[in-house]
């Protein structure tokens, strides 16, 4: 690539899910307008739904080329032979390199694969880790880490007080912190991501100064994280990077331009988009009052719907509602988003969408389900004020009923209408501003540049 340092080569290493891979190879294609030679290592189930200019994409092996997670018997299972497989071919694509006009010198890696930074440390070089998600819930869990909060918390525990964060009552906590029992595995692997961070030369986290700093600084001299985020395409922020529209890693196949067009028909934001993401199973139940809150609502909608779920919508949702809804099973999230039709995000709360809703300024309504999604959702309604927060009922689903409710606030015309559109816009101002030349984000991605290009 045109003005690359020879002395600066990285190597990034996401966990290979559609939410991890966005925002590093998003970093990724950040370093590389810099004038770094970037290269995206993923699995080789992963690596043939990459494309993007001037990343270089190379595979490693997680010990299941042929179709990744799905081969495991168990998640233990597929980390320990992601662990065992993927440092040995990691170290393999390092040396590959060794001798050529870009020897790698530093591994940015996804911290749910802390063995990267060990690979780096053996072949002399740096190693970076990288958050995927907010610098809240990395605070709550580094304390966890070291002993600083015991598990479970329970009702009796809280508001849970903590350093340059709000009070978090118990519907606020990451699931894994109230039923630990819940996804032990998973629990294990956020822990393990502290397992040997004192030794990392950079710890990124996709967030930015002005909406998480204070919970950053409360927890300095446990987590010294650098904010480089908001990792969304340039296109929908500065514009500082030629063609970059989109992520370039796609593991389902979006959807055509007949969405778009659908929602060209519609007038300005009157439509609602409901999406809960790549990971989360809603129950039949749970479809059911989701379809039927928004056909009552008697707004347009566009809702995506995996093809795993379809047959959990209610019967006859579709043809029902076909003059004011769009079911489809997969589309380009930030394209619709940024589309004057749309009026509000219904959104699981995960870290990559709660980002792109603040960074396009769309006011959200929040359903979280698991894990982290639930701190974010707190944050989108009570610290942000970009959205309101769904309450679910005694079997922790939400009912229709609720959903139109939160729908009116959102849609229909009035004062909270209002105050979350303001709030809104004045977010996605400040996203732009970190990641623009000379904001916060782009001073911390400058900082790493230099001192890579520096090293010899």
């Amino acid at each position: 690539m045109e003005g690359q340092n020879e002395a600066a080569h990285v190597i990034f290493l996401p966990y290979p899910s559609q939410g991890h891979i966005n925002p590093l190879l998003q970093f990724a294609k950040r370093v590389a307008s810099k004038g770094v030679k970037a290269t995206l290592a993923t699995t080789h189930y992963t690596v043939k739904s990459i494309t993007a200019p001037n990343v270089g994409v190379e595979p490693i092996s997680d010990g299941f080329d042929e179709r990744g997670f799905s081969q495991a018997s168990s998640t233990d299972v597929y980390l320990k032979a992601f662990r065992d497989n993927g440092s040995r071919t990691l170290s393999q694509l390092i040396h590959k390199y060794k001798d050529s006009s870009f020897p790698v010198n530093c591994v940015v890696y996804d911290s749910f694969l802390p063995w990267a930074l060990d690979v780096a440390k053996e072949n002399g070089i740096y190693g970076a880790s990288f958050f995927t998600n907010s610098a809240t819930v990395c605070a709550i869990f580094c304390r966890i880490h070291r002993g600083m909060i015991s598990l479970p918390v329970t009702q009796d525990e809280t508001p849970l007080l903590l350093p340059g964060l709000p009070p978090l009552n118990l519907p606020d906590l990451p699931s894994f912190v109230k039923a630990p029992e819940s996804y032990p595995a998973y629990l294990a692997m956020k822990l393990r991501q502290y397992s040997n961070l004192e030794k990392a030369d950079w710890v990124f986290c996709n967030t930015f100064e002005k909406l998480e700093g204070q919970a950053v600084k409360a927890v300095s001299d446990l987590w010294t994280g650098k904010l480089i985020g908001p990792t969304v395409p340039s296109a929908f922020l500065d514009g500082r990077i030629k063609g970059d529209k989109g992520y370039g890693a796609s593991l389902w196949n979006p959807l055509g331009s007949e969405t778009i067009k659908w929602l060209d028909t519609k007038p300005r934001e009157s439509v609602v988009y409901v999406s809960f993401g790549s990971m989360v199973s809603l129950t039949a139940e749970e479809m059911e009052e989701i379809g039927l809150g928004l056909k009552c609502s008697n707004l347009d909608f566009i809702w995506v719907v995996r093809e795993s779920q379809i047959e959990k919508l209610p019967s006859d949702f579709s043809h029902s509602t076909k003059e004011k809804g769009l079911i489809v099973t997969w589309c380009n999230q930030l394209e619709i988003l940024a589309h004057p039709s749309i009026g509000c995000f219904v959104t699981h709360c995960g870290w990559n969408s709660t980002l792109e809703g603040l960074s396009l300024g769309v006011p959200m309504i929040g359903v979280p389900k698991w894990a982290d999604q639930l701190t974010d959702a707190k944050f989108i309604e009570e610290i942000w004020g970009v959205g309101v927060r769904a309450k679910e009922n005694e079997k922790g689903i939400v009912r229709r009923e609720e959903l139109i409710s939160c729908l009116k606030q959102v849609m229909e015309e009035g004062e909270r209408r209002l105050e979350i559109r303001r709030n809104g816009s004045k977010w996605k101002d400040l996203a732009k501003e970190a990641i623009s030349e000379g904001g916060s984000s782009d001073k911390c991605i400058n900082e790493f540049v230099e001192r890579l290009k520096c090293r010899k």
